[in-house]
C-alpha cells in the first residue's frame, strides 16, 4: 500500500494531515499531484519489501528540500537526500522490510506545487 501524507513529523511545524490509501503493485505507477505550504512538508509513504526496486521522478514549481528516508529505531536513514532542488529522479533499490516515505519540504515564502510519479518495477 502506497500512502500519501501531508502533516507534522521529524519535528517541523504542524500542519493538517490527509492519508490516502493508494495500491501500488508491480508494473503500477502512482502519479500525484501536492502542493507544500511555505515552511511545510509532503511526504508519501510506501511499505516495501527488500529487493524491491522502484524509479522515482518529481518536477516542482520552486525549490524543495527532498528526500527519500526510513527509520530504524530513533535512527532516521536517508537513501537519498537533496536541498533546493526543482527537478530530480532516481531509483530505489529496496536494502530491508521497511516503511519508505519521500518527503518535499518547502523552505521558501510561497507556496510549490509538486508533481511526482513513483514506479514500482515489474517482478522480475
Amino acid at each position: 500500500m502506497l500512502s500519501a501524507v501531508l502533516g507534522a513529523v521529524l519535528g517541523a511545524t504542524p500542519a493538517a494531515a490527509e492519508l490516502v490509501e493508494v495500491p501500488l503493485q508491480p508494473g503500477q505507477s502512482m502519479d500525484r499531484q501536492f502542493t507544500a505550504q511555505p515552511a511545510k512538508f509532503v511526504e508519501v509513504c510506501s511499505k516495501l519489501g527488500k529487493g524491491q526496486t522502484l524509479d522515482w521522478h518529481f518536477d516542482a514549481s520552486g525549490p524543495t528540500d527532498f528526500n527519500i528516508h526510513y527509520h530504524l529505531g530513533q535512527e532516521v536513514v536517508y537513501p537519498a537526500r537533496q536541498s533546493a532542488v526543482k527537478v530530480s529522479k532516481g531509483r530505489l533499490d529496496v536494502p530491508l522490510d521497511q516503511d519508505y516515505c519521500w518527503m518535499w519540504t518547502n523552505p521558501g515564502a510561497g507556496p510549490v506545487t509538486i508533481r511526482a510519479r513513483i514506479t514500482a518495477a515489474t517482478a522480475p
